[in-house]
């Protein structure tokens, strides 16, 4: 039998070289295979296996050692299988079908949970949530009481000998096995099973000082029979007129007089004219002559767009959302040119103030010793970007008069399999005032468009779910979660034209949201309560159902304006950009404490202009370039720090909370006193790009930022501003250039897409030769 099994591998290889390793589909079902008729070596060698069928079978458990690094997909259903141990090598599967193994209990499933971290559907099903409970919560609390029969009966022998160790860990085992108890007597197998393992590990830890400082002491632990975290009790802070959290450092830039409503967002550029009631962000940057409804673009290839005047199509019954009444998002489909749409006029659209490129060379920095030079390739060619759409989509009752609707957040939509043909390609998200649109950057399309009456969308974030489908297979899809004044997230999947689902985040508005890029069901959202909270969002069923649980607890003590997770590791670190300063957290779930507080804050030079007037601490831009490479700005700071991240931990001494970052460079930027600009950087070509207060984007381009060792100290000037295009409105004149909230690139930097204050989505498109 194991010659006939080598046989048809050989058979699925290339027909002229027979290379196992381009194989990514297996089908070994109905066979009669048994484990020994398996050939565990030459199996190893399929290293690009995806997808493997073994069901149909006698197997009893896999072989031992058998290593398949990106096997997403096994099937071994209907045969013998006794032990599931053996799967815990196959470390990036992600589906898994054992059906119609007559031997397999409960506990198998837990254990099998348990051992592939990247398991979400078991059986077609997707498990995602109660995996992770598994995995995290039942296991910390399982954890706290071994440890606690070990505190109550035993202590190290002394002298420490391997005999005498060998002896304390065998009645340590049986005993924690004998007294701890935990979840129903069906899982009884299970929970031997992890405390064993738990009181080995521990004990080990208790002999391994290393293994010890890695894993950290327990802090405030869970209750036991917690299985949703609770928020962390609110603190304390002042309540504007309506109610909504003002940021804790009192707004500099702040216009008393301005609105009605406090707001925690408000820039200092408030007019008096304004009489509408303010938003948590709301900022009058919209100058008088935007009240007239005609704009003309003096671009023949740049067109302005009201996406509301469209019909709306028909919803999906609200009987398929969980917790989600469906009627209170409308979508929207807009035509490229709807009625009322301003006519074009032709002029010249070509950047001007165009700088010459320059090396760039960071200011000397605190720390003593940077790390490691890295290999950094990107193209050696600064790019060439033009307007190529102006849009204004996100009209308050669909008025093309409306250029006062701020817009605050874009993101481009992850890139689908190529089998996709739904014909998306370079899709982005934005968000501004009560609507979330979706946008063909090619055609300048508006292909969705989400409304709620009421709600102020201030933050969103894509991620790629996985859906279950008849037949108990499963297809990705991309869904959207969006947040804002409401304290509500909205979860939306576009390409079916489905608002399905949403869940409360917080009683404050939510300022950001990102999920995780290792694990796509989880969520951070961060809260104007100074809090940001990790949730597992799951996947979701044919029927749209989902299921929400809160992991973890990050106590911020001011607003957090931006997340991001390095790319190293995402699983243990987040960085938080906050009115007050910027922190790093640590995220391990396998921690035993859910509610955090931050491991160190990162302060830079700038800090130190503090003076009666200004604090330089709010950090209002936050993006990595590289996987180490960090560009940050503070509010008011003229400039864009790029540092490491790397070597600002390293320089972290024992329990020092505050570490100066280590600062590669220095980019010149604008000198504007208005807050919450966003950066954003496309690494794969090298570039980090800020909007400023008057329409113009500051383009670098950052070739070899480490090999060019920044020694001159000065600030490095921009690779390339580009000018506000030319906008001209019929009777009133030349549209100034309105401020720059937001920016965003796809990763290959085909598209570049900035959003204004003045409800103006504006597209750029990389000239390619």
């Amino acid at each position: 039998m194991e010659k006939i099994t080598e046989k048809i591998l050989l058979e699925k290889g290339s027909p002229k070289t027979n290379k196992l390793d381009q194989i990514k589909t297996l089908n070994l079902s109905r066979m009669g295979l048994k484990r020994q008729d398996l050939p565990v070596a030459l199996l190893s060698k399929l290293r690009g296996l995806e997808q493997l069928d073994l069901s149909g079978n006698m197997l009893q458990e896999l072989p031992r050692g058998l290593s398949l690094p990106r096997l997403k997909l096994l099937d071994c259903s209907n045969n013998d299988m006794e032990d599931v141990t053996t799967l815990e090598a196959l470390s990036s599967l992600e589906e898994l079908r054992l059906e119609d193994n007559l031997y397999l209990t409960v506990n198998d499933e837990h254990k099998v949970m348990f051992l592939l971290p990247k398991l979400r559907m078991f059986n077609g099903k997707d498990i995602s949530s109660t995996a992770n409970h598994i995995r995290y919560v039942s296991s910390e609390i399982l954890k706290r009481r071994v440890i606690g029969v070990w505190e109550k009966d035993f202590s190290l022998p002394d002298p420490l000998t391997a005999q005498s160790l060998s002896a304390i860990e065998k009645k340590f085992v049986n005993a924690a096995c004998f007294q701890v108890k935990y979840g129903p007597s069906s899982l009884n197998d299970y929970t031997k099973w992890r405390v064993e393992m738990i009181a080995k590990e521990y004990l080990k830890s208790l002999t391994d000082p290393e293994k010890e400082e890695e894993g950290g002491t327990p802090e405030t632990p869970v209750k036991d029979n917690e299985t949703v975290l609770s928020p962390s009790k609110r603190k304390h802070c002042d309540l504007g007129a309506n109610g909504e959290t003002e940021s804790p450092r009192k707004r500099r830039t702040m216009n008393d007089a301005a609105a009605t409503e406090a707001s925690p967002r408000k820039s200092s550029r408030l007019a008096s004219t304004t009489t509408a009631v303010a938003s948590p962000r709301k900022s009058s940057r919209v100058q008088s002559t935007t009240q007239n409804s005609n704009l003309s673009l003096s671009s023949p290839r740049t067109t302005v767009m009201n996406g509301g005047t469209a019909a709306e199509p028909s919803q999906r019954k609200s009987n398929r959302l969980q917790n989600t009444p469906q009627k209170t998002i409308n979508a929207t489909a807009s035509p490229r040119k709807a009625p009322g749409t301003p006519a074009l006029k032709g002029a010249k659209d070509q950047p001007a103030n165009q700088q010459s490129k320059h090396t760039a060379t960071p200011k000397k920095t605190e720390s003593r010793t940077p790390r490691k030079a890295i290999k950094y390739e990107v193209p050696q060619e600064p790019a060439s970007l033009q307007p190529l759409h102006v849009l204004q989509c996100h009209s308050k009752e669909n008025s093309p008069e409306d250029f006062s609707t701020q817009l605050w957040a874009c993101s481009f939509e992850p890139v689908q399999d190529s089998s996709d043909a739904s014909g998306w390609v370079w899709t982005v998200a934005t968000c501004g005032g009560e609507s979330v649109c979706v946008i063909d950057c090619e055609s300048g399309h508006v292909l969705k468009k989400y409304k709620v009456p009421g709600e102020e969308f201030f933050t969103l974030a894509w991620s790629t779910l996985l859906m279950s489908r008849e037949g108990g297979c499963a297809r990705s899809c991309s869904i959207l979660a969006a947040g804002g004044k409401r304290g509500v997230v909205k979860l939306i999947h576009p390409r079916v034209n489905l608002a399905y689902g949403e869940f409360r985040a917080s009683r404050r508005a939510i300022a950001v949201l990102r999920f995780s890029p290792r694990h796509p069901s989880f969520l951070f959202t961060g809260t104007y309560d100074n809090k940001i909270v990790m949730w597992d969002i799951g996947g979701l069923d044919r029927d749209y159902n989902f299921k929400t649980s809160q992991l973890l607890v990050l106590e911020t003590g001011s607003t957090p304006l931006h997340l991001c997770l390095p790319p190293c590791s995402p699983d243990t670190h987040l960085i938080s950009g906050c009115e007050d300063g910027l922190y790093s957290f640590d995220i391990q779930l396998s921690k035993n404490t859910q509610k955090r507080s931050e491991e160190m804050e990162i302060v830079f030079p700038v800090y130190k202009k503090k003076d009666k007037k200004n604090d330089y601490r709010t950090i209002d831009g936050l993006s990595f370039l590289t996987d180490d490479i960090v560009a940050s700005k503070s509010h008011m700071q003229g400039s864009i720090y790029l540092w490491s991240w790397s070597a600002t931990r390293a320089s972290q001494q024992g329990k020092k909370k505050v570490v100066s970052a280590v600062i590669l460079a220095e980019l010149q930027w604008s000198k504007t006193d208005i807050p919450y600009l966003s950066l954003n950087t496309c690494p794969d070509f090298g570039y980090v790009v800020c909007g400023d207060e008057n329409g113009k984007l500051w383009t670098y381009h950052i070739t070899d930022l480490v090999r060019s060792n920044f020694k001159s100290g000065k600030p490095v000037a921009a690779t390339e501003v580009l000018e506000w295009p030319s906008l001209v409105r019929p009777g009133v004149g030349p549209v100034e250039g309105p401020t720059i909230n937001s920016v965003a690139m796809d990763p290959k930097l085909h598209y570049l897409v900035a959003l204004s204050d003045k409800n103006m989505v504006v597209v750029w498109k990389r000239a390619t030769e």
